[in-house]
């Protein structure tokens, strides 16, 4: 069986290899790619950027396309670059009968509220990740001609077992911000759904497509916990909660459980006072929680076909990894926000 995986050095890359070289078949003969220049057995492909190495030639029987930029900030032309094109380069591998296992978002599905959107540029998505992402599912799902699998996994947190993750990205912003002070106000929904997925079983959905019977028809698997998400509420109080035993038992106070303000009220009031008033480092701040808003208040869960149990449980244990691993910022003072003079 030949499998060939891209982005292998990603998040969901690393542990998908992990996974598939414990529970492959024997004769499996998997080829990963990455974009940065990376040692044997590792093929450096920057996709879609420069032809496929020599060794990317011949038959397929699973192509796991993993390799992705997840930028919220990327623009139209950015997002065509960096996942609508790499995609279409990866297909061109890929013969009649390969089995391609593309990994999406959960957030190209569900419900978007109309303060989520962000223009005609990317016709109804948050941002161009969700919208290219939309763009790739079209494209593997009309012009593949053999079997497809789409994997939607949500925001991705550490294993369930451990925590562990190979890399500290997106939601796991909010954590250093909220010890630091940064993060003074929490803007969304108290009572929204907050989809996460713990990274074991994301992994785990992956590494059955890809093993497992190819599909006769496109199948789209959507890895979420449904009607069990957490709320937003009770996803910073597990996180407050977690980051303060972590710093109890190191003799540090705790931080202070930040307020809740309706993405409303924000837009409305509190931004425009915020873009006057505050430093710059503050205001950096704000924008990057801001593009969190969205995705930690839904107004509806996702409908699951692989279901994640008690996503509170993945929430605590991946922040005591994260404490663990980043003592300096899991124990750091916080600084309350100072507001300055308006330049100008």
């Amino acid at each position: 069986m030949r499998i060939l995986l891209t982005g292998a050095t990603g998040v969901v890359g690393t542990e998908v290899a992990d996974r598939l070289h414990a529970t492959a078949p024997l004769g499996l003969d998997l080829v990963r790619t990455a974009r940065r220049r990376a040692h044997a057995p590792l093929v450096r492909w920057d996709i879609g950027a420069e032809p496929a190495p020599a060794e990317l030639t011949g038959r397929w029987d699973v192509i796991v396309h993993t390799a992705a930029s997840t930028r919220w900030t990327m623009t139209r032309a950015e997002a065509t670059d960096a996942n609508i094109r790499t995609l279409r380069a990866v297909l061109a591998l890929a013969g009649p009968d390969t089995h391609v296992v593309h990994v999406s978002t959960a957030y190209v599905g569900g419900v978007r509220n109309p303060e989520d959107l962000r223009g005609a540029e990317f016709e109804g998505y948050r941002n161009g990740y969700e919208w290219s992402k939309a763009v790739c599912e079209e494209i593997v799902t009309t012009e593949h001609p053999g079997p497809t699998t789409v994997i939607r996994p949500p925001l991705i947190m550490g294993s369930r077992a451990d925590g562990r993750i190979s890399r500290f990205s997106g939601p796991y912003t909010l954590f250093p911000a909220l010890v630091s002070g940064l993060a003074a106000v929490v803007v969304g929904d108290p009572d929204g759904y907050a989809e996460i997925s713990p990274l074991d079983e994301v992994a785990d959905a992956i590494t059955a497509a890809a093993l497992g019977p190819a599909p006769t028809a496109p199948r789209t698997e959507i890895v979420a916990a449904g009607g069990a998400s957490l709320r937003l509420s009770t996803l910073i109080e597990i996180t407050c909660d977690t980051i303060n035993t972590f710093r109890a038992a190191h003799g540090v106070d705790p931080i202070a459980t930040p307020p809740m303000v309706s993405t409303d009220s924000w837009n409305r009031f509190f931004l425009p006072l915020a873009q006057q008033w505050l430093s710059p480092v503050q205001q950096q701040a704000v924008n990057l929680l801001a593009m969190f808003q969205s995705y930690t208040s839904m107004a509806e869960p996702f409908e699951p076909t692989r279901p994640v149990r008690d996503p509170g449980e993945v929430m605590a244990t991946s922040v005591r990894h994260w404490a663990h691993s980043k003592p300096r910022q899991a124990l750091a003072t916080p600084s309350p926000w100072t507001l300055v003079a308006a330049q100008g």
